[in-house]
């Protein structure tokens, strides 16, 4: 059975509309694989207040996250090995390119999440290893007048 995991991703964009993605190693038989910052709610937290919390804690930027810009479920395996089914609501946040602050990692995160890199869109579509969401160029482009 499927654990229920609500969750709020951040879209990270600098003024280059670059977007920010993390690099994981699980230390397991998954390849590395790349993803937005972001993560799961805290009990009675809402997804705001984890966009915002989940932001600062990933790259110690200050900001609000402003209104959700897109929704959806998702199945998948936890880097804890805990298989989910994860409401992720998704925010925007533009920002000047800048140097981050990765202090505010857990001792997972630390371990997990091996290297940062802001992502031209060309970059994306032919990197060698696994981007989710699968469809972000989309979400991006979706959200570029929002």
């Amino acid at each position: 059975m499927r654990a229920a995991r609500p969750a709020a991703r951040i879209l990270l964009v600098d003024r280059e509309h670059r977007v920010l993605l993390f690099r994981f190693v699980t230390g397991d038989e998954r390849a590395p694989f790349w993803c937005t910052p972001g993560g799961a709610l805290d009990p009675g937290e809402s997804y705001e207040a984890a966009a915002r919390r989940e932001l600062y804690e990933e790259t110690g930027i200050h900001a609000d996250p402003g209104p959700q810009v897109a929704q959806r479920t998702v199945d998948f395996l936890t880097v804890e090995r805990v298989e989910v089914t994860a409401d992720e609501r998704w925010f925007r946040v533009d920002v000047d390119a800048c140097d981050l602050d990765t202090t505010g990692h857990t001792e997972l995160e630390r371990r997990v999440m091996t290297e940062w890199r802001w992502f031209a869109r060309e970059e994306i579509a032919n990197w060698p290893e696994a981007i989710y969401p699968d469809d972000l160029i989309a979400m991006l482009e979706a959200t570029d007048d929002a």
